[in-house]
């Protein structure tokens, strides 16, 4: 599965991809809520992955949340092998690392995604050592774990690989 063309796609392209489902949910939201299919659940075919929203009571509202939230979980749970021999940073990594070597992207950026993939890749072929990681990507490894613990999910996403691998949890 190749990450990047899939997080490149637009909303209606990915969307194209995914199982769509409308339901009800219970709880507070008033008679709306309680009579209108307004949560969303996205399966996507080629990854498997399942997201829902289901906080407003529009489903416009909850389907470009459950969108956002597909694009997420690609980005953190897909991986694409890496050539580290012949690797470079994609223009869209390279311009999210300032000249400082300082992570500079933010989660509401539409490079963000893309960029945190990537991240996740090199990450994953320099067998989870952030120092080799950051050593690559040409910044330093105290710069690589700050952005990590800037986003709870990549955080939690980049211990739970190397548990998986026998690593020392980062701290």
């Amino acid at each position: 599965m190749v990450t990047q063309p899939l997080l490149s796609l637009d909303d209606r392209e990915l969307l194209a991809g995914c199982d769509v489902d409308f339901h009800r949910v219970k709880g507070p939201g008033g008679q709306k809520r309680n009579k209108t299919s307004s949560a969303v659940r996205l399966r996507h075919h080629a990854t498997g992955l399942i997201v829902t929203a289901t906080e407003e009571r529009s489903q416009h509202i909850n389907k470009a949340r459950a969108i956002h939230r597909l694009r997420e979980a690609i980005a953190l749970h897909v991986r694409t092998p890496i050539d580290l021999k012949n690797y470079a940073p994609s223009e869209v990594l390279r311009f999210c690392i300032s000249p400082d070597g300082r992570l500079r992207v933010g989660r509401r950026d539409e490079r963000y995604f893309p960029a945190l993939s990537e991240l996740l890749d090199v990450l994953a072929e320099c067998g989870l050592r952030v120092s080799d990681t950051a050593k690559l990507l040409g910044t330093s490894t105290a710069q690589l774990v700050a952005f990590f613990e800037n986003d709870p999910k990549l955080w939690e996403r980049v211990n739970q690989m190397r548990a998986e691998a026998g690593k020392r949890l980062l701290r």
